[in-house]
């Protein structure tokens, strides 16, 4: 409460300076600014002439004497300002001033006697006003839940937040730069669509009024990037958003940014290739190396990186075989694991529960990593695995204990595929809400002749979090997802 008081008459004091300064005849939001340097850029021309712009984040005065820490992008600049050489009107200006609003200076550089670069102020010009306070630079922004409400606050004063959401900037731009550079085409696919696909999961549902017709927020970009492929289209791939009606934690959101890339005539193990590809050579690029520490582990993300299968995996890390297990083996087994045991519908699923099981294994993962030949049901739109019919070709990369992506040799069989459609509709019906709907279309296109495929999906806000070795997703995410505050 005492807070809310402080502000409260802070913000009073601030809007009768903001009146002062229209009495002197100066408008306190310009329409422009004539900066002609960067902060970095001014420290680099000693003895010369700038004029630099930023928001004030410091502010001391000595009687006729005043120095100003004025941020922008790219640092901190001091600007000295004395009211010889400014002047007396514009001298008044500085008394107006307060940390937040945005000035531009003119001066030449120089190095005090302390030996900070700074500007000799000849003028000065207020570029903004700001009638609230920043919170305490001192102490920083230390409220999390309002550190994600008012992000715009947080990177005012945690440089820290700031560079995560720069070194994402960077992430994003590299893999795009590497999937152009191979011959992808990023292509748009629809964010609303009339049915949703691509993945198990609740979506979120809308209507549209002139269509009178239900829609359903992506999922996923597969179903429409795999029409692509059939379109005649060879490499293709979108970075999205997709969103998913589902609980947030950590590491889940229910919006989150997915790159999905399709390659027609390869298989998932061009696409192991490719995915480590992209994470050696994004880290190499933006951290300048590809060693990264992440929930206790130190990780090389170099190629090339090791291969398990889901079975080595178990046996690797839990002491067992499950291809050797009997059905009822294997059930004790995961009452013995306190697991989820597998079922379509209302039977005992063998695929399921040895994924159930493996769920286990996933935090011992440090990786670099890929999970390889998941059991069938696991997912109806991956091709059944050369060797072995139980089995799917579907690997997932696991780095630092955490699944960072999914990849498919993409089904490409109509007949098979609507018969795994249909599967999930009766599993849909007997109560699992997250099974995949049967959508005609794609099966209408996919009946017209879909070349061999091989498709992959990396999660890109956990490729931010293990780069930056951050725990929380929200921290990764500009605005991150919140409950409304009551």
């Amino acid at each position: 409460m005492t807070e809310k008081i402080i502000n409260k008459d802070t913000e009073k004091i601030r809007r009768e300076k903001l009146e002062q300064i229209k009495k002197l005849g100066i408008d306190p939001y310009p329409q422009v600014s004539l900066r002609q340097q960067t902060n970095e850029e001014a420290k680099e021309m000693m003895d010369e002439e700038v004029v630099v712009a930023g928001r004030i984040m410091g502010k001391r005065g000595h009687g006729k004497l005043s120095f100003l820490d004025v941020v922008d992008e790219t640092g901190k600049i001091q600007i000295f300002v004395s009211q010889k050489a400014v002047g007396e009107d514009k001298f008044e200006l500085i008394k107006l001033l307060d940390i937040g609003d945005f000035v531009e200076a003119s001066g030449k550089v120089f190095k005090t006697v302390a030996g900070e670069i700074s500007v000799q102020c000849s003028n000065i010009k207020i570029l903004s006003k700001a009638v609230r306070p920043l919170p305490s630079t001192w102490f920083g922004f230390k409220d999390t839940e309002e550190r994600y409400r008012k992000r715009y606050l947080d990177f005012i004063i945690n440089a820290d937040s700031k560079k995560i959401i720069e070194t994402r900037s960077k992430i994003v731009s590299e893999v795009r730069n590497i999937l152009e550079e191979k011959g992808f085409l990023e292509i748009e696919t629809p964010t609303l669509q009339p049915i949703y696909g691509g993945a198990n999961a609740r979506p979120f549902k809308t209507y549209y009024n002139t269509l009178k017709q239900d829609f359903y927020l992506k999922i996923s970009d597969e179903l429409y990037l795999k029409r692509l492929i059939v379109g005649g289209f060879e490499k293709v791939f979108e970075i999205d958003h997709n969103f998913r009606n589902e609980g947030i934690d950590a590491t889940h959101s229910p919006e989150f940014t997915m790159m999905e890339c399709y390659w027609a005539y390869a298989d998932y193990n061009q696409m192991m290739s490719l995915t480590e590809e992209i994470y050696s050579r994004v880290a190499q690029k933006v951290l300048g190396t590809t060693k990264v520490s992440y929930n206790g582990f130190d990780i090389d993300l170099k190629t090339p990186w090791e291969r398990l299968t889901m079975a080595e995996a178990i046996k690797k890390h839990l002491g067992f075989d499950v291809s050797k297990l009997d059905d009822g083996e294997l059930k004790e087994k995961a009452e013995e694991l306190k697991v989820k045991i597998g079922k379509r519908g209302r039977k005992f699923n063998r695929g399921l529960t040895v994924a159930s099981i493996f769920e286990l294994v996933e935090d011992k993962l440090g990786g670099p990593v890929f999970i390889t030949d998941f059991p069938k049901e696991t997912t109806s739109l991956c091709k059944l695995h050369r060797n072995d019919p139980n089995l799917i070709e579907r690997f997932e990369p696991y780095i630092g204990g955490k699944e960072v992506g999914n990849a498919y040799t993409e089904l490409n069989d109509p007949d098979l595929q609507r018969r795994f459609f249909e599967e999930e509709v009766k599993a849909k019906k007997e109560g699992d809400e997250e099974a995949h709907p049967l959508d005609e279309d794609f099966l209408t296109a996919v009946e017209h002749g879909m070349p061999p495929t091989g498709g992959l999906g990396l999660g890109i806000d956990r490729m931010v979090m293990i780069m930056t070795g951050t725990h929380a997703i929200r921290d990764v995410i500009a605005f991150p997802t919140l409950r409304n505050k009551k």
